[in-house]
């Protein structure tokens, strides 16, 4: 291990001194003029929709990365069986594309997805050809759980992730250019990102604060545009009120009016009714005048009777004496 790390390397070493053509000379999965072609297909940001048909295994590698340098010709080998195992085998390289990095979410390397009919699954097992082979004919995929569906590299979620590994490389190829080309000092470069960052954070800021205010205007903006609404609808109200009083204050000046005509005619009925009841006293004391008066005038006349019948029955008892 520690050989294949130093001869690694050695190989970025040569490539930076002798340039790009000894940088691709020099890889091994670069190929040489006498090596068959290989049957591994490279995939980019323009082709990796291809991965949503069919069978595919699929590796995420890096030129830096020992362990994918180690595993090249076994993959190679297993792309040479892929007509036997009815399956397409690829790979990407993840300096080159950033944003399918993103989109399959990557963070270590080597990584290789399985993948049938757009339903991806990670494969965990060994990377011996033996084992590849094996995951392929005896359908080992089927007993490993796919990939969430929100996690899946064609939902929505991971186009937005890709978008952000993008901007991270433009931005990387930005301060690349601050630094080497216009000789920029690192820390200058910063404080230009820097910069740009908070007068972008500004501008969406303003943008959406914009967008709330026309979408929820504010109490005072509402109430201005009111204002004269409700003035009206008061002036009505106060004016309805008005009338209410008014009315009441009619129907109550006609209450006590039509209580002082009833008091009025209850009192001259009162008064009838006291003048009948004297002219019925009177009447009854004339009555009970005149049957005294003829109470006396009898009496005398029983008092001579009285006496004429004891001269009689005096007289009767004297002649039966004699």
């Amino acid at each position: 291990m520690a050989a294949g790390g130093c001869g690694g390397r050695g190989v970025l070493c040569l490539a930076v001194l002798l340039g790009p053509a000894a940088c691709t000379s020099s890889l091994p999965w670069a190929g040489s003029p006498g090596e068959p072609r290989s049957r591994v297909q490279v995939l980019g940001g323009s082709n990796w929709s291809l991965v949503l048909q069919g069978q595919w295994m699929l590796e995420f590698y890096a030129p830096w990365c020992s362990a994918c340098r180690q595993m090249e010709l076994t993959w190679e080998n297993f792309a040479r069986e892929s007509e036997h195992l009815d399956i397409t085998i690829g790979k990407v390289d993840v300096t080159q594309e950033p944003g399918l990095s993103g989109r399959f979410f990557i963070t270590t390397l080597p990584t290789i997805y399985h993948a049938n009919d757009g339903v991806f699954r990670r494969y965990r097992g060994s990377r011996t050809l033996e084992d590849l082979q094996g995951y392929v004919l005896e359908r080992k995929w089927e007993a490993v759980e796919p990939v969430a569906g929100w996690k899946s590299p064609s939902s929505i979620m991971m186009h937005g992730m890709a978008g952000l590994f993008h901007l991270s490389e433009y931005i990387r190829q930005i301060h690349s250019y601050f630094t080497g080309t216009l000789g920029m000092h690192v820390w200058m470069s910063y404080a230009v990102f820097i910069l740009v960052t908070l007068l972008i954070g500004l501008f969406l800021g303003l943008m959406l604060v914009l967008i709330s205010d026309c979408l929820c205007p504010s109490k005072s903006r509402i109430s201005t545009e009111t204002s004269e609404e409700a003035i009206t609808k008061d002036n009505v109200e106060n004016a309805a009120l008005e009338e209410q009083e008014e009315a009441a204050e009619l129907s109550a000046d006609d209450a006590e009016g039509n209580a002082d005509v009833k008091d009025v005619s209850d009192e001259e009925d009162a008064a009838n009714s006291s003048a009948d009841d004297s002219q019925e006293d009177l009447a009854l004391g004339k009555e009970s005048g005149e049957e005294e008066m003829e109470d006396i005038s009898e009496q005398p006349l029983a008092a001579s009777e009285t006496e004429s019948s004891v001269r009689q029955r005096k007289s009767q008892v004297a002649d039966d004496g004699l």
